[in-house]
């Protein structure tokens, strides 16, 4: 009888440890943005020896730049007939949403005519089933809820920040505000403020082609739609949203900017990953009052590490490059939501 039970004992033990030696690994992100098809891509090995769980794309995930939807096919083909990026793929759930390329025209807007033919091949990029809802909406927005090891969960919502925005203008190459336009459109606007109020997730991860927190600038932002701006970190604070923690792209270089808003009682980290192709090397200074840290611009791409300690979420993020290259990391915890 003391064997049998020393025997069971022996065996909880191990399982207790192989399940401590799962979570120790923790939940993995790869995320990254602007990558051109028919340039080389040198970051695929790197992210696929992460052992990643999931990887965002974030937008200019090729260069369409055309009105013709067989062009933007066959780039799109380009870009799964990649031998890295087929590994990925095989290995690793892909998600994403769009910036202005892969939409289909630099700075585009909801003025750009062939958008709803580009949508559908976005959608074909990323398998997504022909009867799925997500091909009906006004863009292609998307939510996506993971669990990250013991009943813990995450959400990720990507944005499209392209489908429905009001058009902007340039003077001498600087954007001007838009005071009274919108990025997302009512339609977008209703379904993510549903995610985020039946949202019982520990961590939020808001993905947007453009930088929502940056206000300074000349280029495309959020800011650019001051309203529009308001309006999520509004919703955030109004539904008390746990664990935000915006991701964006678009800049061809990388940088971390931090907020805090009044009714939410912490600071809200926006990560921008951008340049997995081409970077903007020769880049000295960008303002940017929310700037923590310099500006990173060689290729690069981010990962979110997100472990159990405790009753938290240890949250691991990096900016990282070719060759095992680590440019940033800062580790944040957030409390586990029951």
């Amino acid at each position: 009888m003391r064997k049998y039970i020393f025997l069971h004992l022996a065996l909880f033990i191990s399982l207790l440890c192989l399940s401590q030696s799962d979570l120790n690994k923790g939940f993995v992100i790869n995320f990254g943005s602007c990558n051109k098809q028919n340039e080389p891509q040198l970051l695929w090995d790197d992210i696929i020896n992460n052992d990643p769980d999931l990887w965002i794309w974030l937008g200019d995930n090729i260069y369409g730049d055309t009105d013709n939807m067989e062009v933007l096919r066959q780039k799109y083909q380009q870009q799964l007939s990649n031998e890295d990026y087929i590994k990925v793929k095989s290995k690793v759930k892909v998600i994403g949403t769009w910036d202005d390329h892969d939409f289909g025209v630099n700075d585009g807007n909801k003025n750009y005519s062939f958008k709803e033919d580009s949508k559908q091949l976005f959608f074909d990029f990323f398998d997504e089933p022909k009867d799925s809802q997500m091909r009906k909406n006004g863009g292609v927005y998307s939510s996506y809820n993971f669990n990250i090891g013991g009943g813990i969960f995450i959400k990720v919502i990507l944005l499209d920040v392209r489908y429905n925005q009001d058009g902007i203008k340039r003077v001498n190459g600087i954007c001007q505000p838009n005071f009274k336009g919108d990025i997302l459109g009512e339609e977008q606007w209703k379904w993510l403020e549903n995610e985020l109020k039946i949202n019982n997730a520990s961590m939020t991860i808001i993905g947007s082609g453009l930088q929502i927190i940056p206000a300074d600038h000349k280029d495309e932002k959020w800011a650019n739609f001051p309203i529009a701006r308001q309006r999520i970190f509004n919703l955030l604070q109004k539904y008390k949203t746990p664990g935000v923690l915006f991701l964006s792209g678009d800049r061809h270089m990388a940088e971390i900017s931090k907020i805090k808003l009044n009714d939410l009682d912490y600071e809200i980290y926006e990560i921008t990953s951008s340049g997995m192709t081409h970077s903007w090397e020769a880049l000295k200074e960008d303002y940017n009052r929310y700037r923590i840290g310099s500006i990173i611009p060689y290729l690069n791409y981010g990962q979110l590490k997100l472990v159990q300690l405790g009753n938290t979420i240890k949250a691991i993020l990096s900016i990282n490059g070719d060759n095992g290259t680590r440019y940033w990391s800062e580790t944040l915890q957030y409390p586990i939501v029951n």
